[in-house]
């Protein structure tokens, strides 16, 4: 069958019926591109013999290179099921874990998934990755059992125990199904139940087990006999379900189709004597169906094919299959090659996988109303929310209509960049015959004019430049001229941004004009703010979050080719270009200013490993800026940061990632020499409860805590402001500001790390609570949703609960703030007695009044921003290395304020402050730094004065603020936080030891491990720091042989127990590590690493005692 036509594939674009947009997921090295091969293979796009060897979706050459996917690409097949002609979307999408957001691009595009398991690993960590991803999204996944032929070839089963070890991967994917499954079911019922008690009031007895099973689950597991599983080894051609051997042996034995298809699979064995199929197998020893009518006659190929290559059994085999094979296939040397022809025409692996698709996943008409509902609801909105008009585009989403009258609504999933020279419109076409001649003709003639030059006689070449050849020299030179003036403009032009994307409804054009809706855009505002009737062709600047462009081209997505369209339809997957102005990674198009934005995509991976890049030579920095900025649309998870250092930080998933986006970078988007830091660490600076033993597990009493508070008393005095700092032995700091007109008494401790974890996790309801509180301090109304508020509510209920004992007494109504940057896991108390400012959960109570704090002074009011604001510097960056605070309460315990200094300095001030926020401060604090210097002359000065001198008042208490944090976390056993990543291994029993000394040597713990029944396989579970992670494939690659690769995927944050401060202090310590302690510390190490990479101070003896050393034997 040879490659389907443009026209055809447009004329079934048109019947959304038969249109199946699918992806394929899976864990690294499952099958995935040579599955995708094999189904591109039948299109006659790519030869039968080349699938899986070719690779043909992996277009990048360090794909290819690696022998991984990288990025999702697309590819349009068509495919003929009977009278049914069928059009197959196929994305192909990257197992890595470093790549899990691109598989998130491509499943928010689709409507079914092909979920492929490797027959000897099962179901492995990302496996379980992409089943929650699909489940998200609410799109419908058929299972493919690959790789089959390892369990003959390389773990040598029989075929009645890989049935046992088919039976437990089924098992294992269907687990991964259902505790999604059970998950949902319990917090709808848990939804419900709440809404019931508002009504009813009171307590409802509730039973979780009935609920679960009223659901319908019939439709959610894989089961052979439904038809969603296929068995298949895509290596070597071959792939089947039951449905096709049921059909196999109705013709042949005449039993059935429906009675096989229900008895195949399962505990059935077949009677001979009695000449039916019966029941209980395994209770009478017999063999089951599948094992007798299926793998039988696979085990038995392979044995005669692979293992023996006895050629008349061979032969008898492809008699009764009624099969031709090629004699030079029979001649081979390599048995696959003629395991592969017989299997292919016997078994296609293709066909096996089509008709699943065609009958089993749904069309674009068959979108669920629960995922319409999803989409369309945008952060804690709810669907019911949302103004008529958006609610009335659910029906056009159910739908899927092309009409001329209905919107059109796309989304864009990710921007790729393909070379210019790529696209259709440059591609060079096929020459006519006319031109053809006109251009044989004209070599010719240059030819002959050559020949008449060389044949002049020396004594006429000086005369023959004048009067033949200066035309043509003329030409070339203009030519020449022409061709290199053009270069530099191509290389400029080279890379163009394609968006990958889906139409919902309508038909999109090209040239049309559309709305850009970003994430934030709000529907029920731009109805309000826009004229009714308004098109997209209007231009729109009024509306936040709205914008206009143009779709200036359609492409039909080929794998590794794009083919030009004028219009597509609804349901289809397409590319456009034309967007990189507009778009930069994902976005909504609709022509209907009703449209909600769509959610934003679910993203697996967090970026966590970091690299400042800067160009060989300064002054190409500005091509350096353009293509990180392009790598930043290029790419859906890396991110491009400067720092305020002026470092342009490129942030990505992990190692294999980043080596991708310096490739990238290097060769695509800049296009110069750049050097790469080594990757920047991130460490977060927390406080730990006085230690109760010493290191050496002797009991301390007092002893180390008298050290600390000296500690902090020993270094006080060098301080610049020691004669405002005040410590005493509980660890409460007492900060006066320059001017002696506000002190503040601040005290530290450690949150609970459940309490941490759970500030980490609701970041985006914290933002929320602080934007609605902001818009409350400033008197305006704001619209907020019922589910925001039971979110809010539900967070502070879960803060009192984990707040328990004495010491945490009614802390969460104290709350003033969260940290840094509003949102982060620190708090900071208001424990001042005289001061009672608005609570931070005030939206919970249904508002303030405006007057309700008026007996507190103006002075306070104002000045409240600035004890936030120094709350916020401080713990942004920490006293030990710089790095962002975590885990920390710090509690103002005391604020006061001389009203000594005159009002009219007073306002304008405070005012000019507030409004810069941390700019003020910074000001103020080296303002204040500055008079100090002075000394004498600023403490002699009257207050007015002083006020002038130092600075705004609100500035020196930011200062103030951030200095008295910084104190009272010094006050305390000061500790560094690691990000650490899970990892996953999976390896034999005869390099475990080998695993084992790598995860030692880079401070890995193993949490668990575990064999795989049935096989020779460990998983081994560890945790592992960031820090020591880089090389750690590779090198486990080395010492393993190939045998182990790791899944790493960032976790958590956790305490490294050593202090990076401590010294021998206890007479224990002293005997066991010696006056000198100089044994390695990590946490030192650490945090020197990252002090001299930011230019801080280093404690460190560079050469101690110089002298040699000489030996007596030889003196050198």
């Amino acid at each position: 069958m040879g490659p389907p036509s443009l026209d055809k594939i447009r004329a079934l674009q048109r019947n959304p019926r038969n249109i199946r947009n699918l992806c394929i997921l899976a864990h690294v090295d499952h099958g995935k591109t040579t599955l995708a091969d094999c189904l591109v293979a039948t299109n006659g796009i790519i030869s039968s013999r080349l699938a899986g060897k070719l690779r043909y979706l992996d277009s990048r050459e360090d794909e290819q290179s690696r022998g991984i996917t990288m990025k999702s690409s697309a590819i349009s097949l068509h495919y003929t099921n009977g009278d049914q002609e069928y059009l197959l979307n196929l994305i192909d999408s990257p197992g890595h874990v470093d790549f899990s957001s691109e598989v998130s691009t491509a499943v928010r595009l689709c409507d079914g998934a092909i979920v492929v398991v490797d027959a000897v690993e099962g179901v492995c960590p990302q496996t379980q990755v992409v089943l929650r991803q699909a489940w998200l999204e609410n799109i419908r996944p058929v299972l493919v059992i690959n790789k089959i032929d390892r369990l003959i070839v390389e773990l040598k089963l029989t075929s009645q125990e890989a049935y046992t070890h088919l039976q437990k991967i089924l098992e294992q994917v269907n687990a991964v199904t259902g505790t999604l499954f059970t998950s949902k079911v319990l917090k709808e019922q848990a939804e419900r139940e709440e809404e019931e008690e508002e009504e009813l009031g009171g307590d409802q007895a509730c039973d979780w087990s009935s609920r679960q099973e009223e659901a319908d689950d019939s439709l959610l597991y894989f089961s052979p006999d439904q038809g969603n599983v296929v068995f298949a080894s895509a290596i070597d051609g071959w792939g089947f379900s039951i449905q096709q051997f049921a059909h196999i042996y109705n013709q042949r034995m005449g039993i059935k189709a429906e009675v096989l298809l229900k008895t195949l699979w399962g505990d059935f064995y077949l009677d001979a004597k009695a000449k039916k199929i019966m029941k209980g197998a395994q209770a009478k020893g017999k063999k089951q169906l599948f094992v007798q009518l299926v793998l039988d006659n696979i085990w038995s190929l392979y044995d005669a094919v692979v293992t023996r290559r006895d050629k008349e059994k061979v032969e008898k085999v492809v008699t009764s299959l009624g099969i031709k094979v090629l004699a030079r296939d029979l001649r081979h040397s390599d048995p696959k090659v003629l395991l592969s022809a017989i299997c292919s025409q016997w078994l296609p692996v293709s066909q096996a996988i089509a008709v699943m698709v065609c009958e089993k996943l749904p069309s674009p008409l068959e979108m669920a109303a629960e995922r319409v509902e999803k989409l369309m609801s945008v952060g804690a909105r709810r669907f019911d929310s949302l103004p008529e008009h958006t609610q009335e585009l659910k029906s056009t989403f159910l739908r899927c209509s092309s009409g001329e009258k209905e919107p059109l609504i796309i989304f864009v999933s990710k921007m790729f960049a393909v070379d210019a020279a790529a696209l259709p419109q440059n591609r060079p076409r096929p020459l006519t015959q006319e031109e053809m001649a006109h251009r044989k003709e004209l070599a010719r003639q240059r030819h002959a004019d050559r020949m008449a030059a060389d044949s002049v006689d020396s004594s006429h070449s000086e005369r023959t430049p004048q009067e033949g050849l200066p035309a043509q020299l003329d030409t070339a030179k203009v030519e020449s001229l022409t061709l290199e003036g053009s270069k530099p403009e191509e290389k400029e032009a080279q890379q163009t941004f394609i968006a990958f994307a889906r139409v919902y409804s309508g038909v999109a054009k090209k040239g049309q004009r559309v709305f850009v809706l970003g994430p934030k855009y709000d529907p029920s505002l731009g109805l309000s703010t826009l004229p009714e009737g308004v098109s997209s062709s209007d231009c729109v600047s009024d509306v936040p979050h709205l914008s206009c462009c143009s779709m200036e081209s359609l492409y039909l997505l080929m794998g590794r080719e794009l083919e030009e369209l004028e219009e597509v339809p609804a349901g289809n997957v397409l590319g456009i270009g034309g967007l990189e102005e507009s778009v930069l990674k994902s976005a909504t198009l609709s022509t209907s200013p009703a449209c909600p934005p769509f959610t934003p995509l679910n993203f697996e991976a967090t970026p966590i490993v970091r690299v400042a890049i800067e160009p060989k030579h300064p002054s190409e920095m500005p091509k350096l800026v353009r293509g990180m900025r392009l790598l930043n649309q290029a790419d859906p998870c890396a991110e491009v940061l400067i720092q305020e250092t002026g470092e342009h930080v490129l942030v990505t998933a992990g190692e294999v990632h980043l080596q991708r986006c310096l490739d990238d970078l290097r060769d695509r988007f800049a296009k110069i020499e750049f050097s790469a830091s080594k990757p920047i660490i991130p460490f977060r600076e927390t406080v730990v409860r006085p230690p109760k033993v010493d290191m050496v597990n002797e009991d301390l009493g007092k002893q180390q805590k008298v050290a600390i508070i000296h500690k902090v008393k020993e270094e006080a005095p060098h301080s610049r402001l020691s004669d405002t700092l005040n410590v005493d032995s509980s660890g409460l700091v007492t900060l006066t500001t320059p001017n002696r007109l506000a002190t503040v008494s601040v005290r530290a401790f450690p949150l609970p790390p459940e309490v941490t974890s759970l500030l980490e996790r609701s970041t985006e309801l914290i933002r929320t609570l602080e934007q609605i509180n902001m818009s409350l301090r400033e008197g305006r109304s704001l619209d907020v949703s019922p589910r925001t508020l039971e979110a809010i509510a539900g967070f502070k209920v879960q803060l009192e609960s984990l707040l328990q004992g004495r010491k945490w007494r009614d802390v969460v109504e104290h709350i003033w703030a969260f940290g840094p940057r509003r949102y982060g896991p620190n708090i900071l108390l208001n424990s001042v007695q005289s001061y009672q400012r608005p609570s931070l959960w005030q939206c919970l109570a249904g508002g303030v009044k405006a007057g309700e704090a008026g007996a507190q002074a103006a002075v306070i009011r104002d000045l409240d921003n600035s004890i936030v604001s120094g709350f916020q510097l401080a713990t942004l960056s920490g006293p030990m290395c710089e790095e962002p605070l975590m885990g920390v309460c710090f509690s103002v315990e005391k604020w006061d304020i001389q009203s000594s200094f005159p009002p009219q300095h007073q306002d304008p001030l405070e005012e000019d402050c507030i409004l810069r926020g941390t700019s003020g401060g910074r000001k103020g604090k080296g303002s204040g730094a500055e008079a100090c210097e002075d000394g004498p002359i600023g403490a002699g000065l009257r207050p007015e004065a002083a006020a002038d001198c130092y600075g705004p008042v609100s500035g020196q208490l930011i200062a103030a603020m951030k200095e008295a944090c910084r104190h009272a976390f010094q006050a305390q056993p000061q500790r560094l936080m690691a990000a650490m990543y899970t990892c996953e291994i999976m390896t034999t029993a005869d390099v475990l030891g080998r695993v084992y000394g790598v995860l030692g040597k880079r401070e890995g713990r193993v949490l668990h491990e575990e064999m795989k029944e049935g096989t020779d396989m460990f998983i081994i579970k560890a945790v592992l720091p960031v820090a020591e992670s880089f090389g750690f494939a590779d090198e486990f690659r080395k010492k393993t042989s190939g045998l182990a690769s790791p899944q790493l995927v960032f976790s958590h944050w956790e305490v490294i127990s050593s202090d990076p401060y401590w010294v021998p202090t206890t007479e224990e310590e002293y005997l066991h590590f010696g006056e000198k302690a100089d044994s390695a510390n990590q946490s030192l190490k650490y945090m020197n690493a990252v002090r001299r990479r930011k230019g801080l101070y280093v404690e460190e003896k560079i050469v101690e005692h110089a002298e040699k050393q000489r030996t007596l034997g030889k003196n050198k």
